[in-house]
């Protein structure tokens, strides 16, 4: 793979595609995609219009209301291991989840952990399927179970 990220809905399914077949290819542990956060939650660092994803400095490390960042605001995450998906979920996004599942018949959630400590759901995917439709799902989750517009920009951070 020579890009890692990609914010149109035919670039995000390519990208998406080259990296279930390159870790396919490599026999990797796992693919990780992310998306980067809509401009107006991003809280620190940007210049030139493009974001830095340095630490902040611990004095900087605030909101503007002062409050320091938590988890709850990180962009979400999906990943990918042989034929499984796995993607954390608020029970809002779950019930979305539930609806795009609809459109992949031939995917099902295999296990589900909710931790008494967490605030949402651990969900595994079983997803046996050719690199395109899986990258098709991936675009489609992002958009429809985590709320992202369609200009979102997705990072292959993991292959």
């Amino acid at each position: 793979m020579t890009r890692f990220d990609a914010d149109t809905p035919a670039g995000r399914r390519k990208l998406f595609a080259d990296a279930v077949t390159a870790h396919r290819e490599r026999g990797s542990a796992f693919l990780t995609v992310e998306v980067e956060p809509p401009r107006e939650e991003i809280q620190f660092g940007e210049s030139d219009g493009e974001t830095d994803f340095e630490e902040p400095a611990d004095d900087e490390a605030h909101t503007e209301d002062g409050e320091t960042p938590d988890d709850e605001s990180a962009p979400p995450w999906i990943q990918f291991a042989e034929k499984t998906f796995n993607l954390d979920c608020t029970d809002e996004e779950l019930a979305r989840l539930h609806d795009l599942l609809d459109d992949y018949p031939e995917f099902r959630i295999e296990e589900r952990e909710t931790p008494e400590e967490a605030e949402g759901t651990n969900v595994r995917i079983s997803a046996r399927s050719d690199a395109n439709r899986l990258a098709g799902f991936l675009d489609r989750a992002f958009a429809a179970v985590y709320d992202r517009p369609d200009d979102y920009r997705a990072w292959v951070v993991q292959v």
